[in-house]
């Protein structure tokens, strides 16, 4: 039976890495993929059409690649339509098509877990088998890569805001791609052992989803694309401003999550990441309510500044459009008949 294998997790934990690892197994990640950048030099393995469906209908709605609303999953699949899901159907069964059996399909996006009941209907159609490999990184090691990478340049103050809700979301995509992988083999790496000892790592995981990486004796080409110099990002909370309730309930599903290491069926710790993600809902709920008098204040603000840029270009038409009458109505120059 062909397999596909999903990986997932936050953003910034290592998914690009451990899909270049398992592409370098000898693994099948659809073509094209996402050009490396300077985000990450190294390569994404993500596959473009996928990358480019998940981002048109979830960018719309929209829901963040990381989000902080416990329902950001539901607003998602609530949205989905019949079209939308036979598109994805057929694109995997072609890709599929093309695969011998016994395969391994490697399907790397972020925003899966948004979307993940849609992934385990299409995948059934198909025929194929799905499992799913979660990267997991520290929050704080999230947070400081997301920084350097999409925050620099930003004010004080939009660092501060960011850095808080993107440790909530960190949370969030825990609480969701756990929860909605329970039904399939799964494993789930951490970044630190993928970068400190990736053969451990790496044979765990593929045994655990039931896939075979081949040879990993020495020497392997992964030896020259995983290193130690990948992880830059300190496990530290100093210099990052989030509320200390936050970061207590961000450490305590860091130590539950991390049980699912060596079993990912763990029912102690499935049990206690339901507690948490109920804690957190409860805590989301609450500053929603608090901050409702800031967000009303921000929504009027865009909508001003919006209503400013209309009324100004308007301005600007009306005055273009006065001079093109003058224009047409003043008296033709000679040089203009030649």
């Amino acid at each position: 039976m062909k397999k596909v294998l999903i990986v997932t997790g936050s953003g910034r934990s290592g998914t690009s890495s451990v899909a270049g690892t398992l592409k370098r197994f000898g693994f099948h990640v659809p073509q094209p993929e996402v050009e490396a950048d300077e985000r990450n030099p190294r390569g994404y393995y993500e596959p473009l059409w996928v990358a480019d469906f998940h981002k048109f209908w979830l960018n719309g709605i929209p829901v963040r690649t990381i989000d902080s609303r416990p329902l950001a999953g539901d607003i998602a699949m609530a949205d989905l339509t019949p079209e939308r899901e036979e598109t994805l159907r057929a694109w995997l069964a072609d890709e599929l098509a093309q695969r011998a059996d016994g395969d391994v399909v490697v399907i790397k996006e972020t925003r899966a877990y948004w979307v993940y009941p849609l992934w385990q209907r299409v995948v059934a159609a198909t025929g194929a088998e799905l499992a799913s490999l979660t990267m997991l990184r520290h929050p704080t090691q999230v947070v400081r890569s997301r920084d350097s990478a999409y925050l620099t340049g930003m004010s004080d103050d939009a660092r501060l805001q960011r850095e808080t809700t993107n440790v909530a979301a960190w949370m969030n995509s825990v609480f969701v791609t756990e929860r909605a992988t329970r039904d399939n083999p799964r494993a789930f790496v951490p970044y630190y052992d993928l970068i400190g000892d990736w053969r451990t790592a790496m044979s765990r995981a593929c045994a655990q989803v039931d896939v075979d990486p081949g040879d990993l004796a020495p020497p392997h080409d992964v030896d020259d694309f995983i290193t130690s110099s990948l992880n830059r990002s300190s496990d530290a909370w100093d210099g990052l401003t989030v509320p200390a309730a936050l970061r207590d309930l961000a450490e305590r599903t860091w130590t539950a999550a991390n049980v699912l290491v060596a079993t990912p069926d763990d029912a102690a710790a499935t049990a206690e990441l339901d507690a948490l993600a109920t804690e957190y809902a409860d805590l989301y709920v609450t500053s929603a309510a608090i901050a409702s008098d800031e967000a009303t204040s921000q929504v009027a603000a865009a909508r001003k500044k919006l209503k400013d840029r209309i009324a100004a270009k308007d301005e600007r038409i009306a005055e273009l459009e006065a001079r093109v009458e003058q224009l047409e109505a003043a008296p033709k120059r000679r040089g203009w008949l030649r």
